[in-house]
């Protein structure tokens, strides 16, 4: 029979995350320790592994179609590859099953719409069998519930973790979609602040592939950096009133699908002027740091001077350096100047919304996703 362990003093939890630029699993090994300044994350494994082309191909199509037979097949295939990766980084950081309190599975999502519902997938079931190990997951649905935008939900990592000691600081995660938590100094009982600012890696991405269907990115910012952005397209694209609404607000691949990406290639093809695919590349870059600071310029105070970059976006120079542009009176470092890797924190993120749920602690931050109060977020399998 199963049983529900009691929590150890400095559990070790398993985050999995599968996000929305469909470019692999990113899977966590991370200690947790409670000291008289709050908790801090410590680092065990990480490691990310790549979807091979069928795999992306079949959770981009479970985005769009499928009948109930290719959505079943899918939501256990998928635990079966989120339970390979948690096996992978347990045996990189020496873990046993026994030695983990809970693996923390994310999934991925194949619809978000709030105000309404939200759906992951990404059997626990399968993975609980498989690693004999509590799995803790479907941790947007109680926020949605609760009428709120079930995303971003890092900001309760973003603001127990990952907070400055020394003024306000914003976390920007650059995965397929943009968002922004910011936080108060450390120790200060202040509101945070969260919300979607929009594309991140993932509309860049698709341009890419669109323009070359070999690439799945743009690499190292290359194809960008020999380009310019082409300025007409840009005001255009940001003149969309969703950039005015105030927060909370979130977004996802139903926005940024391919339907925009190819509007976006073909507003570039017809602006007027020879257009390369690297100038192409260059607007779609360009519109996540725009977009980034429309958002910043509307609803971040004008104190805050330190804008800390994770997600596979941060590891793009190109952007980086836009950003840095477009933010020219604030601080932009990366995660990773300060902590561990940062293509790990959403990963670390959603083991430690695990470990709330494990300690009967909410998850989420009313203030940044809208919903109607504190809740605890998630559902536990039990192995």
């Amino acid at each position: 029979m199963a049983v529900d362990a009691p929590l150890q003093d400095t559990p070790v939890l398993v985050g999995l995350m599968s996000g929305t630029s469909l470019d692999g699993i990113a899977a966590a090994a991370v200690r947790f320790h409670r000291t008289g300044d709050g908790d801090r994350a410590e680092l065990l494994g990480f490691m990310s592994s790549v979807y091979s082309a069928e795999q992306r191909a079949r959770l981009a199509a479970g985005m769009v179609q499928g009948s109930a037979r290719d959505f079943c097949r899918l939501n256990v295939d998928l635990g079966h590859w989120l339970a390979d990766a948690a096996a992978s980084v347990m045996m990189q950081a020496g873990l046993g099953a026994a030695d983990v309190a809970a693996v923390a599975s994310h999934g991925q999502t194949l619809w978000h719409e709030p105000g309404h519902s939200t759906w992951q997938v990404g059997d626990a079931s399968v993975i609980a069998e498989r690693l004999g190990v509590r799995v803790v997951h479907d941790f947007r649905s109680r926020d949605v519930a609760a009428q709120g935008q079930g995303a971003p939900l890092v900001s309760l990592a973003d603001l127990q973790l990952f907070a400055s000691r020394d003024g306000w600081r914003a976390l920007q995660n650059l995965g397929g979609i943009g968002n922004v938590t910011v936080v108060p100094p450390h120790g200060t009982d202040q509101p945070a602040l969260a919300f979607d600012t929009g594309p991140g890696c993932g509309v860049i991405d698709r341009v890419v592939t669109a323009l070359d269907p070999d690439r799945h990115y743009d690499a190292d910012g290359r194809m960008a950096a020999a380009g310019q952005p082409i300025d007409a397209v840009l005001e255009t694209l940001l003149s969309d009133d969703w950039y005015g609404l105030a927060p909370p607000k979130s977004t996802g691949r139903e926005k940024y699908d391919a339907a925009f990406v190819a509007a976006l290639v073909a507003a570039c093809r017809q602006s007027g002027r020879d257009v390369r695919d690297e100038d192409i590349v260059a607007t779609a870059t360009a519109l996540t740091a725009r977009t980034m600071a429309v958002g910043y310029d509307r609803f971040v105070r004008d104190d805050l001077h330190d804008v800390v970059l994770s997600g596979g976006g941060a590891r793009n120079p190109t952007l980086v350096r836009m950003i840095r542009d477009a933010l020219p009176l604030r601080t932009v470092r990366t995660f990773d100047d300060l902590y561990f890797d940062g293509e790990a924190k959403e990963a670390v993120a959603f083991a430690y919304i695990a470990l709330q749920h494990l300690r009967g602690l909410p998850g989420n931050v009313p203030a940044a996703t809208g919903a109607a109060g504190p809740r605890i977020l998630g559902t536990r399998t039990l192995p």
